[in-house]
Parts: C-alpha cells; sequence; structure tokens
C-alpha cells in the first residue's frame, strides 16, 4: 500500500520564451485518493505573465512559421526524445495528482508520443498547393499558420487530450502557449516543459494558474488567433464568449452523453463484454467520450446486466499506485457529490441500483473521493442519470424493443460527442451509425483506445464544434490563402 506522507513533493514553475520562471503564487495539488495529502505546487501566473507567454509565441511565430513543415517535423519528434527516460516518473505524478490508476496514466504519456508521431507523418501536406488551372485563371490555393494557439487541457487524459491538438498546431507553423488545469497541472507542466526546452525559445509555452487570473489573457488576447479548449459546456461557453471579443476562433471539445446500442444479434462473448465495461468505467468514468447510456434490446438485456455485474464486483478501489487496484477515485469531490446525487434520484424513482466493487487490500476509502461502481438498471428516460452527462462511475442500462426506438432516444440528447453500434451485421451497424447524431460512431466498440486517431474527432450541437487530428484537425490551424493570376 502506498504511503502518500513518503513520497516527494513536485513544484513547477512556468515556462516562457525558452527559461523556466517562477511565481508570487503557489497552486497547491491534493492527492484526490486522501483529498489532503499535497502531491506538490505548480506556479499560480500573473495575468502579466500570461500575456508575456503570449507575446513570447508572437515574437517566436514568424522564424516558425517560414521554417519548412518537414524541419519541424523532424524537430518535433527530436523533441520528443527526453520523455523516455522520464516516462515511469511522469505516470507516477499524474496518478498522485489526477487519481486514475499507474497503467492510465502510462498510457496516457505514450499517447502524447504517438499522436506527435501521427501529426509529423502528415508533414509534406502541410505546404500542399493546390492549382486551379484556367481559363480564365490560374489560381493557386495554399494553407498558411494562424499565428499564435492557445490550448486549454483537463484534468483527465491531459497529456493525450493536449497531444490531440498540440503537434498540429505547431507543425501547421503556429506557436503555443499550454494551460494545464489548475488541480492536476504537474505532469503536463514537466512533459511540456522538457518538449519546449528543445525548440527554439517561445515557439511552446505552459503557463499555470487560475481561470479567473490567467484566462482571459490567453484567451481574449488580440494576438491569440485561435483557442482550442477542452472541458465542460460552461466552460466552453465562457471561452467562446472571451474569444468573440477578438474574434478569435475557437476549437471546442465539450462534454458527451454517449449511447451505444447493443441489438439483438449482438456478440455478448467474454471480450466484448469487457470492451463494454472498459468503454464505460475506465478512468472511473471520466472520459468525456465514455459510455453514458447503454441501450439494449429487451431479448440481450439481462445478459447484459448480469454480465456487466459480474464485472463491477471484480472492480478493485484504491490508490492509482497500489498493486491490485483497477479503479481510483474520482478527481473532484465535488463530482463525487453530483454523481451521489444523481444515484439518488434514480433510487426515488424506484429504479434499481446495483453498485458493486470492493476496496483493495490495505485500501482506505473513507477519506477520498471513492465511489464504488454502479449500473442504474431501466431508469425513466427523463431520470437525470440518464439526461445529464454522469462523468462517473455509473451506467443506465435501458431496454428496446426495436431499432427505431433505440434510435430516437440515443438521438434525444443535447450532446453528440460518441455512439456506438454492437450488432455482428455490418451492414445493419453502417445503417444505423449514419443515423446517430455525434461526431464518431464505433461499432462493436467504444471509447479511446478504438478510436482512429488518423481520422478527425469532435463533437456536434452542444458537444462542441471544431475538429481535432487528422488531416481535418490540421487544417483547423490554417488560413485559407487564394492567389488568381491571369491565364
Amino acid at each position: 500500500m502506498t504511503s502518500l506522507d513518503q513520497l516527494p513533493e513536485i513544484t513547477t514553475g512556468i515556462y516562457v520564451d525558452g527559461e523556466e520562471q517562477g511565481s508570487a503564487g503557489r497552486l497547491e495539488v491534493l492527492d484526490p485518493a486522501d483529498g489532503r495529502s499535497v502531491v506538490g505546487h505548480a506556479a499560480a501566473a500573473s495575468a502579466e505573465q500570461a500575456r508575456s507567454a503570449v507575446a513570447a509565441a508572437h515574437r517566436a511565430s514568424g522564424e516558425w512559421s517560414r521554417r519548412s513543415p518537414q524541419d519541424r517535423a523532424g524537430l518535433l519528434l527530436a523533441a520528443l526524445a527526453p520523455l523516455e527516460a522520464d516516462r515511469a516518473a511522469t505516470a507516477e505524478v499524474l496518478t498522485r495528482e489526477n487519481g486514475k490508476v499507474r497503467g492510465e496514466s502510462f498510457v496516457d504519456s505514450l499517447v502524447f508520443d504517438h499522436r506527435f508521431h501521427l501529426a509529423a507523418a502528415l508533414a509534406d501536406q502541410v505546404g500542399s498547393v493546390t492549382t486551379l488551372p484556367g481559363p480564365p485563371h490560374r489560381t493557386e490555393v495554399s494553407h498558411v499558420p494562424l499565428g499564435v494557439v492557445t490550448i486549454i487541457v483537463p484534468f483527465n487524459w491531459p497529456l493525450a487530450i493536449l497531444a490531440a491538438s498540440l503537434p498540429y498546431a505547431l507543425l501547421a507553423g503556429n506557436t503555443v502557449v499550454v494551460k494545464p488545469p489548475p488541480s492536476c497541472p504537474l505532469a503536463t507542466v514537466l512533459t511540456v516543459q522538457r518538449v519546449a526546452a528543445s525548440l527554439p525559445p517561445g515557439v511552446l509555452n505552459v503557463v499555470t494558474g487560475t481561470d479567473a487570473e490567467i484566462g482571459g489573457p490567453l484567451v481574449a488576447d488580440d494576438r491569440v488567433r485561435r483557442v482550442c479548449f477542452t472541458g465542460s459546456l460552461r466552460g466552453g461557453r465562457g471561452v467562446m464568449s472571451a474569444a468573440a471579443a477578438t474574434l478569435t476562433r475557437v476549437t471546442l471539445e465539450l462534454g458527451g452523453n454517449d449511447p451505444a446500442l447493443v441489438l439483438d444479434d449482438a456478440d455478448l462473448g467474454e471480450e466484448a463484454l469487457q470492451r463494454l465495461f472498459t468503454g464505460s468505467f475506465d478512468t472511473t468514468g471520466q472520459v468525456c467520450m465514455a459510455v453514458k447510456r447503454l441501450y439494449v434490446h429487451r431479448s440481450r438485456y439481462d445478459e447484459v446486466v448480469e454480465g456487466l455485474t459480474a464485472l463491477l464486483a471484480a472492480t478493485r478501489l484504491g490508490h492509482g499506485l497500489d498493486e491490485g487496484v483497477t479503479m481510483g477515485p474520482l478527481h473532484d469531490a465535488r463530482q463525487q457529490a453530483y454523481v451521489q446525487e444523481l444515484l439518488d434520484q434514480a433510487r426515488s424513482t424506484g429504479a434499481e441500483v446495483r453498485q458493486r466493487g470492493e476496496a483493495a487490500a490495505g485500501a482506505d476509502l473513507s477519506r477520498g473521493n471513492f465511489l464504488r461502481p454502479s449500473l442504474v438498471l431501466d431508469p425513466a428516460d427523463d431520470t437525470r442519470v440518464v439526461a445529464e452527462e454522469q462523468f462517473g462511475p455509473t451506467l443506465p442500462v435501458l431496454p428496446f424493443d426495436d431499432d427505431a426506438d433505440a434510435l430516437a432516444r440515443a438521438n434525444r440528447s443535447m450532446f453528440g460527442l460518441c455512439s456506438s453500434v454492437w450488432t455482428s451485421d455490418p451492414d445493419r451497424a453502417a445503417a444505423l451509425a449514419r443515423q446517430l447524431r455525434s461526431g464518431y460512431t464505433f461499432v462493436n466498440a467504444h471509447g479511446a483506445a478504438h478510436l482512429d486517431e488518423r481520422a478527425p474527432f469532435g463533437g456536434v450541437a452542444h458537444s462542441g464544434m471544431g475538429r481535432e487530428m487528422g488531416l481535418e484537425g490540421l487544417r483547423e490551424f490554417t488560413d485559407t490563402h487564394a492567389i488568381g493570376f491571369p491565364a
């Protein structure tokens, strides 16, 4: 069992214009497994320091944009080299500040690296020129970088989510200021600083602090030409409102209430049920693209419920660094209280809440933000646990009788991030998937582990706007420029 009081405290500053800097204030970072052990402290930058980061990125943008895309790609890949030796230590820090299990934190760091390589592979397409032949005109269409980009990162998968935009922005010729999550900044700062140290000064900067102090300068400065924000619907509205003053473009990846449709002919073997379980409960359910509503054909309903119940019962809760732990705490005590409120409301309507899972050997769950994972069986569609995004370890399971009914109920949400269809018939899957109102639909799987990262990712409706990754994600960081010549 991990002795939290014997782990070293981590201290990070901000990194601007190629130099590490301190700050007058500090952010205290607590371990969510007990709510009081100090993991470390991050700089609480001032508004002036945030503006200096934007200024540094602005100064560096001209020279960086004049480099060839292939040169930029080579520098970005070379900048990853220092990360490998520190990957295990970075994963440990991330687990301590975030709460998720060590294996997930390690994967978070690996995905950061992987997405840089995917972006670099697009280097030849960055500077591509399309020619429209004459007469009456010969027109060349190209893509040019925007300038300074601000990327605001959430707590749950901070490194992987950052890398859905950061390498694409840099490859396209932009310079970047990263704002890590205030409650979970340490691993992100350490990673970004290591990468930035290998790039020209000002190309990549990282600034930590409170949203109230540095959020405005990083979004509303007229030198910032795009803001990428991943987080809550409320936060996205705030970013969009602040960016409107300078007509700064935004990419918003917001909440989700992802439906999964299990049809009557679905494969529900052990492997399939495990995919369904991890797609719902990984990271203690704190994933925007997790299954949030599970619609199951009535003929397979009991089979799914019993299969998932058995997997929930095998869950072992505790500190994410401890052996045998498969689920950590929720990151935030307020979110723990919110999910509990949803469960209480579901019980009050008569729905069965089937809660399972046990403490791992030696684990003390009394002090941290722990909540045993649960299924909410056959709640009404207007129950809050169905209508709202839980963002926690609970899953409503709802029976349906025909595909049309399932489709209509699945689309009855203000969100539209991801969805999934589970069936042994590829044609049936395709027909339903094309009617689901979401940015990405999985077939016989769900969640980030099954995402094709060459494809664009993003939501519709209240799940956001814009796309990350793939060629479409790369183009988000450019302006289109046409030059017309007389034929």
